[in-house]
């Protein structure tokens, strides 16, 4: 598999959000001290994953936005952690407005002066929990070429007639974006795993055959993109998911995926900032910003409640609007459309109000605006494709790590393939195991500075720096932060142990999860519990039913 195209893109930005990780709550209990970006998956923090995505591309623009209360931990990992520090220079700006919180949603973010500030041409979104070997820049060459960014107008001519297209980007053109959905059943898929309901088209075929390794194929238009969670609620209350008779008459042919999940990773052009800005009732990049955009390419009257007029036609938008106080002033997408049926951000209040009265509404007597088109790439399923991943979940953090384990070093390749990006120098670095212990090298990752005692046995495991294993301990498929002790004669099954935690002696744990700090008394058995400190008070044995999978992650929407 390539990783580079030869290709660079240096007036790219990259924006990464590192939010909370409320799904992760054994581990991200103290965001101040310890951030989900910085939960280590695989013995790397959370947040290089996605900056080694950036630099592998040729991108060094990057901001990392996050909350105030993160903002001194993510600074002194990267100007200490040996993992951030190897990355390509220059280092990511850490961005912390004061008034962004753990619970600021994405779009808002995106609303923010200072956010904006930073953003002065096209640009690409993405969660600090993202893992993708996928090569960014095999990406943007694919949305280079159908938003004419190469050379070539969109294939998509009948919907969008952006003027003047071709060379040159926003000076050429409007473009449209690209986001990626990726498949979610699997050996290491979970009951609960969030997934995502996206309707798709196909494009024309171009004239000539796309190059081998394009990704061209594989790339369609976005007609309609929310939560599975939220479509259940529609049908639930529908009794029946009702199509359009808008998305009919345009699209005769789609495609309906329902066990695939959005990967948050989003190419936007620079005129998707004022989309946001102007619509202040944006809340969820993923629902919200793509999911509306979607829509307005074929549910008519759309994108003039959207105001995307003022963005393409800016010296006709108020006259067609009625001007800043005309019949769309108050920005409620749900006039005159069937929320119930379609929307995705459905507000019972808002459908209530007076402004949402169809009769109310003044025709409109200009054209629409032509919409540029929101594409998807589908990544394909199969044993040699590559990995692409949204870890931010216990059960995901665990299989992640324990599948970039079993990658070769990058000082042993395999003859017949190139080496994964993730692949780690040495797989077993540390020189402080003792005799008589049986370790897998093939599944087992073993950082700097841990010491294993004898008659220690080792497989499909991955154990970070300065940890004690003390003798006759067996772990299988774990995964043990930075720092922890494991007492003599513990047995440990599918368990992840937080930093500095402790283990006495003669522990049997199966499926658990332990707090960074926590020590576990001697003699303890236990399955699918999590040990962790409340306000103070010691909580022992939490039931942890539903896998691992402790509620959305993010901000506010859960991308981040």
């Amino acid at each position: 598999m390539p990783h580079s195209l030869g290709v660079t893109f240096p007036g790219f930005q990259a924006i990464i959000l590192c939010g909370p990780g409320v799904s992760l709550n054994t581990f991200t209990a103290n965001p101040e001290d310890f951030p989900k970006a910085l939960v280590p998956i695989a013995n790397r923090p959370m947040v290089w994953y996605p900056l080694d995505w950036c630099y592998r591309m040729g991108i060094t623009n990057i901001h990392l936005v996050t909350p105030p209360a993160s903002a001194f931990a993510i600074t002194t990992a990267l100007a200490q952690n040996p993992h951030l520090t190897s990355l390509t220079l220059p280092k990511p700006d850490v961005l912390s407005p004061d008034d962004l919180s753990q619970n600021t949603p994405t779009a808002e973010i995106f609303r923010h002066p200072e956010v904006q500030a930073v953003i002065t041409g096209d640009f690409i979104v993405l969660p600090c929990d993202l893992v993708c070997e996928l090569p960014g820049e095999a990406l943007v060459e694919a949305w280079m070429i159908h938003q004419g960014g190469l050379g070539g107008a969109s294939h998509d001519s009948d919907d969008y007639k952006g003027s003047n297209m071709g060379l040159g980007g926003e000076n050429g053109g409007r473009r449209g974006g690209l986001g990626v959905w990726f498949e979610t059943k699997g050996e290491d898929s979970t009951k609960g795993t969030e997934t995502d309901f996206v309707i798709t088209t196909s494009l024309p075929q171009p004239a000539a055959a796309p190059s081998e390794g394009s990704l061209r194929s594989h790339i369609s238009k976005v007609l309609y993109s929310t939560t599975t969670d939220t479509l259940r609620d529609i049908m639930e209350e529908k009794k029946g998911f009702l199509i359009r008779h808008g998305l009919i008459r345009k699209h005769g042919r789609i495609r309906m995926l329902t066990t695939h999940r959005d990967a948050h990773i989003y190419l936007f052009p620079y005129w998707v900032l004022q989309m946001i800005k102007q619509n202040e009732y944006f809340d969820s990049i993923s629902e919200d910003v793509v999911g509306w955009w979607a829509k307005a390419g074929w549910q008519d009257g759309l994108a003039e409640k959207l105001q995307l007029g003022k963005i393409f036609d800016p010296t006709s938008t108020s006259e067609r609007n009625g001007g800043e106080n005309g019949s769309h002033g108050s920005n409620n997408v749900e006039d005159d459309i069937d929320i119930a049926s379609m929307s995705s951000t459905y507000t019972s209040a808002l459908c209530s109000s007076t402004k949402s009265d169809p009769a109310k509404i003044k025709p409109t007597k200009s054209p629409a605006p032509s919409i540029p088109p929101m594409l998807s790439y589908i990544h394909p399923t199969g044993p040699s494709t590559p990995l692409i991943r949204r870890v931010d979940n216990s059960h995901l953090l665990l299989q992640t790590s324990l599948y970039l384990a079993t990658l070769p070093p990058t000082t042993d390749p395999p003859a017949d393939s190139t080496p994964s990006p993730f692949s780690h120098k040495e797989k077993i670095s540390s020189t402080l195991i003792a005799e008589k212990t049986n370790i897998h090298a093939p599944t087992t990752l073993i950082a700097p500075n841990t010491t294993i005692a004898t008659h220690a046995v080792i497989k499909s495991s991955v154990i970070g720096a300065n940890c004690v294993i003390e003798a006759g301990v067996r772990l299988t498929g774990c995964l043990i932060m930075d720092g922890v002790t494991i007492g003599e004669k513990s047995v440990l099954q599918g368990c992840i142990i937080g930093r500095r935690a402790v283990v006495s002696r003669e522990c049997n744990l199966r499926e658990c999860e332990v707090q960074e700090g926590f020590k576990i008394e001697e003699g303890r058995e236990a399955k699918g519990e999590k040990f962790m400190v409340f306000e103070g008070l010691e909580e022992v044995g939490v039931d942890d039913e539903d896998g691992g999978v402790d509620g959305e992650d993010g901000m506010a929407d859960h991308e981040a």
